[in-house]
């Protein structure tokens, strides 16, 4: 137990230092990104400032800088290439007028491209190809075919991207989920400009009048009703960048959305020429790290409690939120304009929130907390899962309900089921619907496969090691917190058998070649605690991590799947979980060494 405990107080005193000096939360990094960085880099080449210039020529030397030995991209600098990325990435730098060995660089990326699209790249090929890779789901695929028309294919390549229902937008929000929108709740930025965007210019291409400028008044209204006070299009770099390419390129590149969006590319560039996919989680991370540092014996000063208790209280929803029409009560991944309250992080922060209480924190967070169980409550699907952000929204993937979002519901009902009075039989019915909808979406080999986690390495990206590690370690909440439930302690112990059946045979689990950190942390967490096998299994799997070097704990898998299905890695993600997996036994103690 020594070298555990060794390597516990390393990332103890890790995890502190990472704190913001000011705000006493945590920012975290999240990865570069190529696909990011092509499209800001895009974005700011026309704007007519040659400050815009000098930052969109940083961004073309780090793309050329990180091309994939086989000519592609990957969404992060540790990623295998893939077809989206690397037809932005080299569409982009065709844009910048590349020169030298950056045209090296892009004749290897259409080389890559021909192979994967099965001959020379046309819009036909290229369209069929998304096609395989993102189904009816037109969400990315038509802003991608959107943007090589703007940077190479010519007029006539608007002709053969499928349109989007852009007017659509002009419906009372309420009404969204009953059309057919064909992108997912929260791309309405892109479904605007890039719809309006595709119409006029494949008007153009047929020598017809784009009838839909006449409601771009209000299209335009709608988007600046969306975009938060930075410009930022949900922090997203990629979706930003797509709503101000396709301004201008409708002729709307003047109008303040256009502009406002611009102003956040430049605020978000990285000194190396970079740009990541999102400003920060800091929402997320911060609460991912108050779990580790309060699970068994608190490592935090006081202080430092009352003060996350109080910043977390802060940055909750007040008012309903004009992106999605959520209510007050939710939080969002970030503190910033740009984040929108889901059900993951309202999970989150109330579970950091219930370990801050216990840990003697006495901010005032009553009404906080009622309000997040309220905001939950309400966002519960009729399959009895909950969705990431709109209740309702079935028809694409990353509208459902899932497991993984849903099992952190269910420890958050959990944590706080002693002390929601008044939301009793609320709460009580939605466990139970839970369970139900967590027993139907087990797999019949007792795993679950997440929506906002993957592997790039394998089969079509799921990561059941991860998913099946977060339904666990809630159910095992739920079991503690003696929830009377039909049915819990046989999912737990199926999903216990297949975790441990998932360990790898130098104790770590991980989904591809190797074992990860982050899986493994993971799958101890949820162990821990369990009887028999589970023990051994926890054992083994903290002895894997203490072999670790503090620099290979920090080293960070892009295991995080975020909007669209781009990968991306986050450095706290395996600090964090590291962190907690290391001071937990396998009575879910803190190991001080006894």
């Amino acid at each position: 137990m020594g070298q555990v405990k060794e390597a516990y107080e390393a990332v103890l005193g890790r995890v502190l230092a990472l704190r913001d000096a000011e705000s006493g939360v945590w920012t975290g990094e999240l990865a570069s990104s190529a696909l990011g960085t092509a499209l800001a880099l895009a974005a700011l080449h026309d704007s007519g400032q040659p400050s815009d210039r000098t930052l969109s020529e940083a961004g073309a030397k780090w793309l050329a800088a990180h091309a994939n030995d086989d000519g592609g991209w990957g969404d992060t600098p540790e990623s295998p290439s893939n077809l989206s990325t690397t037809l932005i990435a080299a569409a982009a730098l065709r844009k910048a007028e590349v020169g030298g060995r950056r045209s090296e660089c892009l004749a290897g990326a259409e080389q890559w491209i021909e192979g994967r699209v099965g001959g020379p790249a046309t819009p036909e090929s290229i369209a069929r190809a998304l096609t395989a890779v993102y189904g009816q789901d037109r969400t990315f695929a038509v802003p991608i075919l959107a943007f090589l028309a703007m940077c190479d294919a010519g007029e006539q390549a608007w002709r053969s991207i499928p349109p989007l229902p852009f007017l659509l937008a002009l419906l009372p929000q309420g009404l969204y989920r009953f059309v057919r929108l064909q992108v997912v709740s929260y791309a309405l930025p892109a479904l605007i400009a890039v719809g309006l965007c595709r119409h006029v210019c494949a008007a153009h291409a047929r020598n017809r009048w784009a009838w839909g400028r006449l409601f771009a008044a209000g299209l335009l209204r709608k988007l600046s009703a969306l975009q938060p006070s930075h410009g930022g299009f949900l922090d997203a770099i990629p979706l930003t960048a797509f709503v101000c390419l396709s301004l201008r390129r409708a002729g709307y590149g003047d109008h303040a959305v256009a502009q406002n969006g611009l102003s956040f590319l430049r605020r978000s560039a990285r000194a190396d020429g970079s740009w990541a996919i999102d400003s920060n989680l800091r929402t997320w991370v911060t609460t991912l790290a108050t779990r580790a540092l309060t699970s068994g014996r608190c490592r935090l000063a006081p202080a430092d409690g009352e003060r996350i208790a109080a910043w977390l209280v802060k940055t909750q929803t007040q008012a309903r939120h004009p992106f999605t029409g959520a209510r007050p009560g939710g939080w969002a991944w970030t503190d910033w304009p740009g984040g929108v309250p889901d059900a993951d992080d309202t999970a989150g922060a109330l579970i950091a929130l219930r370990r801050l209480k216990e840990a003697g924190c006495r901010t005032d967070m009553s009404a906080a907390v009622a309000g997040g169980l309220r905001w939950l409550l309400a966002l519960q699907n009729a399959d009895g899962g909950l969705p990431t952000f709109c209740r309702g929204w079935g028809r694409l993937p990353f509208d459902r309900s899932s497991p993984d979002i849903s099992a952190h519901a269910l420890s958050a009902l959990a944590a706080w089921r002693g002390e929601a009075r008044q939301e009793a039989s609320s709460l009580a019915r939605a466990v139970d619907r839970l369970l139900a909808y967590l027993g139907r979406t087990q797999g019949p080999d007792g795993s679950w496969v997440p929506l906002w986690f993957g592997h790039q390495e394998a089969e079509r990206g799921r990561n059941p090691v991860v998913g099946t590690a977060r339904v666990v370690d809630a159910l095992r909440a739920a079991s503690r917190a003696r929830l009377e439930a039909p049915g819990l302690e046989a999912l737990l112990a199926r999903g216990e058998r297949w975790l441990l059946g998932a360990q790898c045979a130098d104790g770590g689990w991980g989904m591809g070649r190797a074992a990860t950190v982050e899986e493994t942390a993971l799958a101890v967490i949820a162990l821990a605690g369990g009887g028999g096998s589970c023990r051994e299994a926890v054992r083994r799997g903290r002895a894997w991590l203490a072999e670790k070097s503090i620099d290979e704990l920090e080293r960070a898998a892009p295991i995080g799947l975020y909007f669209a299905v781009l990968w991306y890695g986050e450095r706290l993600y395996p600090l964090v979980w590291a962190l907690e997996a290391l001071g937990l036994n396998e009575e879910n103690e803190v190991n001080d060494g006894r």
